[in-house]
């Protein structure tokens, strides 16, 4: 959760980047972790229930309205991510990355894990979703990922 990654990064005094001292970046790291919990959390974790756990639980698909429905509601978040907090910056603080980036792009590799891909036809959210995977490392992203990528195989 927010409050653990936090209380991490203060009592292991990661680097600063992770979680700003410089107050304005720092209440920027803070604003879009708050926001995020009813918008890219919601929305996001919406569609991955909608495509993976209803038609498990009832043995029956999704009804396209269904999926159009929640599949609007997240397209609607991630236009306001990308033209509140991404704007025309690198990372969500500026500059360098930080535990708002990976709160982020954690919450959009849920969807993409039952097949929906929220970076398509978004250059601009793919771009900043590189720039990420390069700062946490290629490698340590995909592992940490994996299970969650290959959810549709159970």
């Amino acid at each position: 959760s927010i409050a653990i990654l936090l209380y991490l990064a203060r009592k292991f005094k990661t680097p600063d980047h992770w979680y700003p001292s410089d107050l304005q970046k720092r209440a920027r790291v803070d604003e879009y972790l708050s926001w995020q919990h009813v918008s890219i959390r919601g929305k996001g974790s919406k569609l991955f229930l909608t495509k993976m756990l209803l038609p498990m639980l009832t043995g029956q698909p999704v009804p396209p309205e269904k999926l159009k429905s929640v599949t609007e509601e997240l397209n609607v978040v991630l236009n306001q991510f990308e033209e509140k907090f991404l704007q025309d910056k690198l990372y969500i603080a500026g500059s360098e990355v930080s535990l708002a980036d990976l709160v982020a792009l954690m919450e959009l590799m849920q969807p993409l894990g039952v097949g929906h891909d929220p970076f398509e036809g978004r250059p601009k959210l793919a771009e900043w979703r590189r720039r990420v995977e390069d700062a946490v490392g290629k490698q340590l992203f995909q592992e940490t990922h994996e299970g969650l990528l290959n959810i549709k195989g159970l």
